[in-house]
């Protein structure tokens, strides 16, 4: 996909990102897919009614049955009839730094995923693909560790107050310095959280009479926070500036519904990186759009800032914008610089607002200090401030493993979404048997994968989600590459199995034997 002629002048480098339409017949078999786990589903309700098959779901008591219904037992639905099925492919827990190989828990389940129990087993050396570790800074040595461990032995483990009463310390304020430092920005302000950096913040931006303007597939913290602000919220299409600037004309011609009073405020809220997607922001169109009609962008860069641009400062760095043309820019600490948290950066009038009215400044406990000296540390190193190069080689190793992944990927025939310099790579499944099967499958190849499905993506578009990090190496790239076609292979043949029924009838035929047995 190729920016808009309009807006190609706005472009330095290229621009491609790809999202293949799904093929009719994949969509029609992963329908089927879902239809049949429906039906069977339904099925196996009705077994429980009558007692045939053991209810593990959470029922009101007898003597509760007369009241007004705090539970809905449909509305569990999809979760104890399909999400149960697959469980197991998700909150594995792991024992070790989440670096480029982690170790994890071997558990199993007795009662089809309703519960687990761990073996005692642990399974080594797995390739994590699956965190956001885009720099290599989740390590347990090292420079960051080091200062982050000396730091703990001065300071302890945790503050114990807000910033505004006895929690604001020295490495605070070094942190935020530094920070506005490396954004290009007049001042910058540090949360100990990265979700409630953009719910409790963006409340405290806009509220009634303010006009939200949000990408349909903005993260749930954005979403939340758009929510809770009390302004009128409306979605554009993702990415596109022509869904974006015909609500920005409306927003303006229209003014507010009813008394057709102008906004106080129109607010763009964006993201540098899609998680799901794995798409890039068309910033340089958003902007010039925010400066055409008179608005606010606000840019969430928890997934960009840091695997993006040449210096690693993320999408404004990586299309070679000026970062004041950015009224508020956002970012988390969690995931290039393997830490917690998450920031606000613009001017210091802003800034200075936020410390007063933002309920994340006023009301949360300051972060912990070891984690703000393994944000200053790895920042140092990325800006090169550590005397070394070695924060300006991890992103350009990161920037190579990118692109070289989603080329063997793409060699290999596999539909792949997003941007080519995006480290997040989603891999389409599709078919709803193919999520466990898939991920399964790379857990017994030693690899950790996330693998997503409905209601976190439209119902024909699962997918297995690959996160790149720069302590990857070529090898173990080409081994995960490798894998991705075998354990396909073997979800695809899983998909055939439930299209034709013949897992499904097994387990029913194997459930009504044994009751037949029971009975006589």
């Amino acid at each position: 996909v190729e920016p808009i002629s309009l807006f190609s002048r706005l472009y330095k480098r290229p621009f491609n990102e790809a999202f293949e339409e799904t093929p009719m017949l994949v969509a029609v078999l992963t329908y089927v897919g879902y239809g049949v786990l429906t039906l069977f589903g339904y099925l196996r309700d009705f077994m429980r009614q009558w007692k045939i098959e053991k209810c593990q779901n959470a029922t009101e008591r007898e003597e509760q049955k007369d009241f007004v219904p705090l539970y809905q037992d449909f509305e569990n639905f999809y979760t104890r009839n399909l999400y149960m099925r697959i469980r197991d492919s998700w909150n594995r827990p792991i024992c070790s730094v989440p670096g480029a190989k982690v170790d994890m828990m071997e558990r199993v389940s007795h009662d089809y995923n309703w519960t687990f129990t761990y073996t005692g087993r642990v399974i080594k050396d797995i390739i994590n693909m699956g965190s956001y570790n885009y720099l290599g800074f989740a390590q347990k040595a090292g420079t960051c560790q080091e200062a982050a461990a000396k730091v703990l032995s001065q300071y302890g483990a945790g503050v114990c107050s807000t910033r505004q009463e006895m929690g604001n310390l020295d490495k605070h304020e070094e942190l935020e310095k530094l920070v506005a430092r490396f954004l290009g920005v007049e001042s910058a302000m540090a949360y100990g959280m990265g979700f409630a950096t953009n719910s409790m913040n963006i409340p405290a931006l806009v509220g009634k009479g303010c006009l939200i303007l949000s990408d349909e597939l903005n993260h749930a913290s954005l979403v939340l926070g758009a929510r809770l602000s009390g302004a009128t919220i409306r979605i554009f299409k993702h990415n596109n500036m022509q869904s974006l600037e015909k609500l920005l004309k409306d927003a303006i011609v229209h003014g507010q519904p009813r008394t057709r009073r102008p906004w106080k405020k129109i607010l763009i809220l964006v993201e540098g990186i899609y998680s799901m997607e794995g798409s890039i922001v068309r910033l340089p169109e958003v902007i010039a759009l925010k400066k055409k009609y008179k608005s606010y962008l606000y840019l969430d860069e928890a997934h960009s800032i840091g695997a993006l641009g040449p210096s690693g400062r993320g999408v404004v760095d990586y299309f070679g914008l000026n970062p004041e043309d950015v009224d508020i820019m956002m970012g988390t600490f969690t995931k290039s610089f393997g830490a917690a948290g998450g920031y606000i950066g613009g001017k210091k009038e802003l800034i200075d607002y936020l410390r007063t009215y933002s309920h994340s400044a006023v009301y949360a406990t300051s972060m912990s200090p070891p984690v703000v000296e393994q944000i200053i540390t790895s920042v140092k190193c990325i800006m090169g401030e550590d005397g070394t190069t070695v924060g300006k080689a991890r992103v350009q190793q990161l920037a190579e493993n990118t692109r070289y992944f989603r080329r063997r990927l793409k060699e290999m025939g596999f539909i792949i979404y997003g941007n080519e310099d995006s480290p997040v790579v989603p891999l389409m499944l599709y078919m709803p048997a193919k999520i466990g099967a898939f991920g399964r499958e790379m857990l017994k190849r030693n690899i950790g994968v996330v693998v997503v499905g409905f209601p976190a993506t439209p119902i024909i578009e699962s997918r297995a989600r690959f996160c790149l990090s720069a302590a990857h190496t070529k090898e173990m790239l080409d081994r995960v590459s490798v894998s991705s076609g075998l354990s396909f292979a073997h979800a695809f043949y899983k998909q055939i199995q439930q299209l034709f029924f013949c897992r499904l009838v097994q387990c029913l035929v194997h459930k009504l034997l044994n009751l037949m047995f029971k009975v006589l």
